[in-house]
């Protein structure tokens, strides 16, 4: 059967028959292990499919440039539902990473599994077991996503699963150090100059997020479509500035955003200690006595929504979420240039322009 031409209703599909047979090849494994399953399908439940999308439009861009039909094939479709499967995995263990306790609006992970351990009566520290039952199914996704990558790339020729395979693997080494890099700026940002906080933000968001949400999966999907080399450099060029813009939006929304549109509560990023350029550029703006009560404030998860509602005044005050906006929409404008002039489709192109509207003025 082939997959529908909608891109979001392809990689759903995609991922509904994945989980089918998971669900058979586990179904004598007993209870516990259907709890895994059912924690891995909830958490790739709803969701943009934006990783997914960027995938498919990189192969259509390619694809319509060389004059040959954009079709939907499996193994564009295969790795883009990949690419949302990994994503999710990153998602489970930055949940806990964070001691987040909801995602999409729903309970996190390890939050759920918590609570299934108190709902069977087992024994043990509840909250411990959900902690570890997250690690191993962040690993598990990980796997998955290795599963359905490979089995869309048995479809595709040599040289272009060769090229896939490789843009993967390279954004898989990229998150995991953007990961770190994240977790480690909370501990180390005061032994650094305040001058410097911004740039190891920025350095944050391009490992992190950049280039594993928009960059790696448009030259994925391009690597597919047997992309050359100007084509690969055009859109990495377009790809990493969006990411970051996409990022620095999500950090606007993770201190000033809308928990009904979210899914998690407001001023969240704060009570993490989320160490983002919209606190490094707040910092820079504010005397000695006001930058130390900042730092006492960000990163205490006790915070209420009053200490919120200060902390975003005075964000907002120093001029910190203007700066941070105007960044948003130079990356942008420097992903719009990069499209320019690039030998690329020009239906994929509008299509790409589209989600980059999407990515970059959002409230979700």
């Amino acid at each position: 059967m082939s997959p529908p031409s909608d891109p979001v209703a392809a990689i759903s599909q995609r991922l509904d028959t994945f989980l089918l047979d998971v669900r058979r090849t586990t179904v004598d494994l007993g209870p516990e292990a259907a709890l895994l399953v059912d924690a891995a399908a909830t958490a790739l439940s709803g969701g943009k499919r934006l990783r997914g999308r960027f995938c498919v439009a990189g192969f259509r861009a390619v694809a319509e440039a060389e004059g040959r039909l954009a079709e939907l094939s499996d193994d564009v479709i295969s790795a883009a539902a990949a690419l949302e499967v990994f994503h999710v995995a990153a998602l489970v263990h930055d949940d806990v990473i964070d001691n987040s306790d909801t995602r999409r609006g729903r309970p996190s992970a390890h939050r759920a599994l918590e609570t299934a351990h108190g709902a069977a009566g087992w024994v043990g520290d509840a909250g411990a077991f959900g902690r570890s039952g997250a690690i191993l199914l962040g690993d598990l996704l990980v796997a998955w996503s290795d599963d359905l990558l490979e089995e869309g790339l048995a479809a595709a020729s040599p040289a272009h699963a060769s090229a896939a395979r490789g843009e993967y693997a390279t954004m898989r080494r990229d998150v995991t150090i953007g990961q770190f890099l994240d977790i480690a700026e909370e501990s180390a940002f005061l032994t650094e100059p305040d001058e410097r906080h911004a740039a190891r933000a920025l350095r944050v968001a391009s490992f992190k997020s950049a280039r594993y949400s928009i960059q790696q999966p448009l030259v994925i999907g391009a690597a597919l479509a047997g992309a050359d080399a100007a084509q690969l450099s055009a859109l990495a060029a377009f790809g990493h500035p969006l990411g970051m813009a996409f990022q620095l939006r999500d950090d606007v929304l993770g201190v000033f955003g809308d928990e009904a549109q979210t899914g998690k509560p407001s001023g969240d990023d704060l009570r993490e200690g989320k160490r983002t350029v919209l606190i490094a550029y707040a910092r820079e703006r504010l005397d000695l006595s006001e930058r130390q009560t900042v730092d006492r404030l960000v990163g205490d998860p006790s915070l209420d929504d009053a200490q919120i509602a200060s902390l975003q005044r005075t964000i907002v005050s120093t001029g910190a979420l203007e700066r941070v906006e105007a960044l948003i929409a130079d990356y942008s404008r420097e992903a719009e240039e990069a499209l320019s002039g690039a030998r690329l489709g020009d239906a994929a192109v509008g299509e790409l322009r589209d989600l980059a509207r999407a990515a970059t003025v959002r409230t979700t």
